[in-house]
């Protein structure tokens, strides 16, 4: 029951104070399934992209965290090919930041700093971290094309 209030408190608060670039909403398939959408940042190649995530709540939820992962193809170190993302707050101690007083609209916001500021040092996508670090123009270009391709509406 707590569970069902804090995401209903949560969605709420989402849906009329949304971080800035950030929509999010509840899915048809019930409260435990979320969408979202994040705009790509000004001045980073994914600007002008609309980037869609899933956010699957857990049972446990806020005691785990939520499952957050990108439906928009993206070009990024921490972000795999089936839109798994590479954060600390997305998991559980010792490995992980998540607390139980983070918040869905934190992670979201999380995950917009994470496109803006990639870190290299923690890869999911090993070659394109690599291209990051040592051919930074290479990887601006492929991440614009990558945009233009999959997040443009």
């Amino acid at each position: 029951m707590q569970r069902a209030s804090r995401l209903k408190r949560e969605l709420s608060l989402l849906t009329t104070e949304p971080p800035s670039g950030i929509t999010c909403w509840q899915s048809d398939k019930g409260l435990d399934e979320i969408q979202a959408q994040i705009l790509g940042g000004a001045d980073t190649p994914y600007e002008k992209g609309i980037f869609n995530l899933e956010i699957i709540i857990p049972e446990r939820y806020p005691f785990e965290p939520p499952q957050i992962r990108f439906l928009t193809p993206i070009y990024h170190p921490n972000i795999d090919s089936a839109g798994r993302i590479c954060l600390d707050v997305l998991k559980l101690p010792p490995k992980g930041a998540w607390r139980p007083s983070l918040n869905i609209s934190m992670l979201l916001t999380c995950v917009q700093l994470l496109m803006a500021e990639p870190n290299p040092n923690d890869p999911l996508m090993a070659d394109i971290s690599s291209e990051y670090k040592y051919n930074r123009q290479l990887f601006l270009l492929n991440a614009k094309e990558w945009t233009e391709k999959y997040a443009s509406q």
